[in-house]
């Protein structure tokens, strides 16, 4: 009983590291009145909030979690768009379903969205397990993806650090059971936290490997990392090598430049999302003109 009582406590500190505030920022979001609502797609009632106008985007947080680990970064990144921030099949306000946690399943959603919400292209950024979801969308729906921005995320299950995948592989109904002491349980009291990490638990045992797709992939691209983060530095290298980059030198104007890469200093994979640091690099990102992807 120990062990397990260990296990459930280091798997549930690891999702909660960054998130020691979290009680005090939906007082903060409540007085920026976004539209919210619920899209039915693909069986569920997916839980979407509204920020800003311009150009959409639409923002995928991590696993267990929901937007609000994205902090002030909501408004932040709204200034000048549209931003579109959703809660995934099981977090948040979005009620679970009989239906296994799985990329494309969830990709699926955000393209159901994408259409009930009468928008054919937009900018997609996600965070960690949102990033898988950002990359599968982009995958499985390329025409509906403008500009994609993928954070702390590997392109296969190897990408991470061989202690994160154990924990990961520990995920299950016990660590679950202790997210009720958690601040997140006071942010999110509807969530059945035991079936959440237990089909997360299932999802991230799953073997997996994007580097065909990473290298097919037609929306111009951008990978963010934390210098201290959960993903080896070698994995980030060969991402980013997937997609074209660091292959020459792009040019005293940056045109041979294939996709962009970002390593936010100071930073780890429990901190970044709410990081003032991470909108300074995506922003211009998405608000740079579309260039053809070099050659």
């Amino acid at each position: 009983m120990a062990r397990r009582h260990f296990i459930a406590r280091s798997t549930a500190g690891m999702v909660l590291a960054a998130h020691a505030d979290l009680r005090a920022w939906p007082q903060e979001r409540a007085t920026t009145g976004p539209k919210t609502g619920y899209a039915p797609v693909n069986g569920l009632n997916l839980y979407y909030e509204i920020h800003g106008s311009g150009e959409p985007l639409i923002l995928l947080h991590g696993g267990a979690v929901g937007i609000v680990m994205f902090g002030p970064n909501v408004a932040e990144l709204a200034k000048n768009r549209k931003l579109i921030a959703v809660e995934l099949q099981g977090h948040g306000r979005t009620a679970d379903i009989n239906r296994p946690l799985s990329f494309e399943a969830m990709a699926d959603d955000i393209a159901g969205l994408m259409k009930y919400l009468g928008i054919e292209k937009a900018d997609v950024l996600g965070y960690s397990l949102g990033g898988g979801v950002a990359l599968e969308t982009a995958f499985r729906h390329p025409e509906s993806v403008r500009k994609l921005v993928v954070v702390s995320t590997p392109f296969k299950r190897d990408g991470w650090y061989p202690e994160v995948l154990v924990t990961m592989s520990q995920m299950g109904p016990s660590a679950g059971e202790m997210m009720k002491q958690s601040p997140l349980n006071q942010v999110y009291p509807n969530v059945n936290w035991a079936v959440l990490f237990t089909k997360l638990g299932a999802l991230l045992k799953k073997d997996y490997d994007w580097s065909k797709e990473v290298a097919a992939l037609t929306p111009q691209t951008m990978i963010v990392f934390a210098d201290a983060d959960a993903v080896r530095p070698a994995h980030i290298v060969e991402f980013y090598g997937l997609l074209g980059g660091g292959q020459k030198d792009a040019g005293l104007d940056g045109s041979g430049r294939p996709a962009e890469l970002a390593i936010l200093p100071g930073l780890t994979h429990y901190n970044i999302s709410a990081s003032p640091l991470l909108p300074t690099v995506v922003a211009p990102f998405l608000d740079a003109q579309s260039a053809a992807k070099a050659n």
